[in-house]
């Protein structure tokens, strides 16, 4: 390399370089401003992500594939892409050249990350959904917890006998219509719920999610909500609720849950409305189970055959596509979530239940909620 072009290559390191710590110290930034929810709330979930979803929750909503499944698709293909460089030039030892793309790798990531935290990921902390309901973490007994479940056994048991043949027959387009005005609905009745234009998609890559073992996700930088719309069709809509509730701005999965079982419960769609309860019904059982087995198999008998059907249908559906590609995304994913204030990982998913027996016990929640 000629005296000249080494000049120019430093120069072209030291602006990487530099470009490097501006990215370093906006993210560490951003981790800074994360530990003031209120803060977070106020400027951010509800006022720069609020306008960030007016301009791109329209835009996305026109087009009627998900952009998102295509970005990720993109992505990963320039992740291998940068490996074959980085190998040959490993190959080649032109030592400069591999500082150069090492920094372009770190700075690729920061700008990643950076987008993550700013287009919505600043929404995981954000104050929790219970207590912008005014649901405190309240403690619970095992046999409070067994009449709640046994409460919503028989609703579930309701819900499934209202179901008609033509309600378990809906397209998903007919689900995501229901689940997007359950999630309106929702927003108009708690100030702190608000969503602006939401919207759900199927997801491209289902057949991909169906082996990642992925009901849905959320794309935090396309704003898409996007389901799995090939699992059981009484899954799909509470499901559609839980990443909708992802695009009001909670983060958390157990909230997201929570928003979804809400936003059913208070829907006149019979099938949303047991798909939500049917949600409920199974995480409070797992719960059960970890407290009392015993009381966990009494309270099976309760639940009548057309809803202990749909779990084992829903049960087979998923055992299918287990394999070593669902743990390792689930060993992934449990890593995000608890690298994103969620240390309890993919557990984070049963403190639904903690939401749950808070609400049974604020009546006054219960019933406002339930009455839309």
């Amino acid at each position: 390399m000629t005296l000249i072009k080494r000049s120019q290559h430093n120069k072209l390191l030291k602006k990487y370089f530099l470009f490097t710590i501006l990215f370093g110290f906006v993210i560490f930034s951003l981790n800074i401003l994360g530990a003031y929810p209120q803060l977070i709330n106020k400027y951010y979930t509800n006022t720069l992500y609020k306008d960030i979803s007016i301009i791109i929750h329209p835009i996305t909503l026109l087009i009627p594939f998900s952009i998102g499944d295509f970005l990720y698709t993109l992505i990963i293909g320039l992740i291998v892409y940068t490996i074959i460089c980085i190998s040959k030039v490993m190959i080649k030892r032109n030592y400069f050249e591999l500082k150069t793309l090492i920094l372009k790798v770190i700075l690729g990531v920061q700008i990643f990350v950076s987008l993550f935290y700013l287009l919505w990921g600043l929404n995981y902390s954000r104050p929790p959904a219970g207590e912008l309901l005014g649901l405190r973490n309240i403690t619970f007994s095992t046999s409070e917890l067994k009449d709640v479940t046994a409460s919503l056994i028989d609703s579930v048991n309701v819900s499934r006998k209202l179901l008609t043949q033509a309600d378990l027959s809906q397209s998903n387009k007919s689900i995501y219509i229901a689940a997007t005005k359950a999630i309106q609905t929702l927003s108009n009745n708690y100030g702190d719920f608000k969503t602006y234009n939401p919207g759900v998609k199927s997801s491209i890559l289902t057949p991909l999610l169906n082996y990642l073992g992925t009901a849905g996700y959320f794309n935090p930088f396309t704003g898409e909500a996007q389901i799995n719309g090939d699992m059981p069709v009484f899954n799909r809509p509470v499901v559609a609720c839980h990443e909708m509730s992802h695009q009001m701005g909670f983060g958390a999965e157990d909230e997201a849950n929570f928003v979804g079982f809400l936003a059913g419960i208070g829907s006149h769609d019979h099938l949303l409305h047991y798909s939500a309860y049917q949600l409920a019904v199974e995480e409070c059982m797992y719960a059960l189970w970890q407290k009392d087995s015993l009381i966990n198999k009494d309270l099976k008998k309760r639940i009548n055959k057309e809803v202990h059907n749909d779990f084992i249908v829903e049960r087979k559906y998923w055992i299918k596509y287990q394999g070593r590609i669902n743990k390792i995304s689930g060993n992934f994913y449990n890593n995000f979530l608890k690298a994103n204030k969620q240390p309890n990982g993919l557990k984070t998913y049963n403190n639904m239940v903690i939401l749950i027996m808070a609400m049974y016990k604020t009546k006054n929640h219960f019933n406002k909620i339930q009455m839309d």
